[in-house]
């Protein structure tokens, strides 16, 4: 009996240390945000620079001309992540998107489901109403048409006019969603569409196979949907609920959780609904369509069963590890170099137990194999898709070994870092973060095209 009431304590201490540091860097990353936007406010009232956009308007017939032709590179957004637009001025790629003249940084839902986000991408670049698919919006109990794009971000987006592609956490399989979406021509009105529209996929810390911080943070491990009745995400759960109840418009408009389709709204819901969706009757996370359940290691698996490695496209990975053996013990690593947010997580990761009671989550699991991770994902988990079943892959240490590179196989990195170190602060990574996307720039612009085929006899 004091045995487990020690276990309970302990589980609610650890509860109440993980809301309070998650609430504390949520904070920060708003108001970092605000200040940001109060100081170019102050700075655009008090200077105007009017040499500098002189310039621009002239150095701009030059751009044109040199980038019109390049194919545009998107940036997709994880978990929590937000586009170009959103928390005014702060950028989720920490100013990444500036070393490429034709880059995209879409705003997608940062809580909503793969597949809601992948329909979200298409219409961002395409334009038009965002539909989500009558039979899925039906099952799933929201609304089949979302925002509106009056005008597309690349609406010449077609077969000769390819992307590529770069997805952090979560949005690396947002991009093959919707390439498997393109290759099923999955969209109304778009009979043409086909996987060769994507010309390349690069996955920063991708999650392609689950994790199983999921399980720590309150998905239940029998079933991967439902969730613990005291966890962190039932916290968030109620925090995100009535965020989007009280829908105060300039809030929504610095930060969206992407749940516009559910209307929640008081306006639309009343306080009946509100209890309804808290009571867990109605809303996202009744349906289950939204992130968490397509990160667990089940929700994953059915999601890579009907998902493809394509022929005609190139694959890179990066997978991030904080995470070290000693005497045969997995421990985190750089202790002092990971970030406060994801500490706990790395610990408990590194120490994972499947429960016995539970069928593993396919054949030959093994605890060990999830043990190393970045404090949001299992390193085995970003390296390429891997189950059910095992895409084609190759370990890179030095680029030159694999050039030229070959499309249809993932070619893998594993980097020294944590989950976030590529994202929001710059200044984390140091040189490794120009090091990193100098990298997958330039690997977009040099080695990534279908212009010039490599010949079959090059071999790796």
């Amino acid at each position: 009996m004091i045995v487990r009431w020690w276990i309970t304590a302990l589980q609610l201490t650890e509860l109440f240390v993980s809301s309070l540091v998650h609430l504390v860097y949520g904070f920060y990353i708003f108001s970092t945000a605000v200040a940001g936007d109060l100081s170019q406010a102050l700075s655009d009232c008090f200077y105007k620079n009017n040499v500098e956009v002189s310039l621009k308007s002239e150095d701009s017939k030059e751009n044109l001309t040199s980038t019109k032709d390049l194919p545009p590179i998107v940036l997709v957004h994880g978990i929590f992540g937000f586009g170009k637009g959103r928390l005014g001025g702060l950028s989720y790629f920490a100013g990444a998107e500036k070393k490429d003249d034709r880059v995209l940084v879409p705003d997608l839902g940062s809580l909503t489901s793969v597949y809601d986000r992948a329909r979200e991408l298409f219409y961002y670049l395409k334009g038009g109403q965002v539909d989500y698919g009558e039979e899925h919006s039906k099952a799933c109990g929201h609304s089949q048409f979302g925002r509106i794009y009056e005008q597309g971000h690349y609406p010449e987006w077609d077969e000769d006019h390819p992307i590529h592609f770069v997805g952090h956490s979560a949005g690396a399989q947002v991009v093959r969603v919707l390439q498997q979406m393109l290759a099923d021509k999955a969209f109304k009105g778009y009979e043409n569409t086909c996987e060769n529209w994507v010309l390349s996929v690069t996955a920063l810390s991708g999650a392609f196979n689950g994790t199983t911080r999921t399980y720590f943070d309150g998905m239940n491990p029998e079933d991967g949907k439902s969730l613990r009745p005291v966890s962190l995400l039932q916290l968030c759960r109620i925090g995100v609920i009535i965020y989007d109840w009280f829908d105060i418009p300039w809030l929504k408009n610095y930060y969206n959780f992407g749940f516009d389709h559910f209307n929640i709204s008081w306006r639309k819901i009343g306080i009946w609904g509100l209890i309804d969706c808290l009571l867990g009757n109605s809303g996202p996370f009744a349906s289950g369509d939204w992130i968490l359940p397509d990160l667990t290691l089940q929700g994953s698996i059915k999601l890579n069963s009907h998902l493809h490695t394509f022929p005609n496209t190139y694959y890179f990975s990066y997978a991030t590890k904080r995470t070290s053996k000693v005497m045969g013990i997995t421990v985190p690593s750089g202790i002092l170099g990971i970030h406060p947010l994801l500490f706990i997580r790395i610990l408990q990761m590194s120490l994972w137990r499947h429960p016995p009671d539970v069928p593993p989550p396919y054949k030959g699991y093994r605890d060990e194999d999830w043990w190393d991770n970045d404090g949001a994902l299992n390193t085995i988990s970003m390296t390429h898709p891997r189950f059910p079943v095992e895409h084609p892959s190759q370990l890179v240490v030095k680029d030159s070994d694999c050039q030229p590179f070959l499309p249809g196989i993932w070619y893998y990195k594993i980097v020294e870092g944590d989950h976030i170190l590529f994202i929001v602060n710059r200044e984390r990574a140091g040189v490794q973060f120009d090091l990193i996307y100098d990298s997958i720039f330039e690997r977009c612009r040099k080695h990534a095209f279908r212009k010039n085929p490599t010949m079959p006899n090059h071999i790796i």
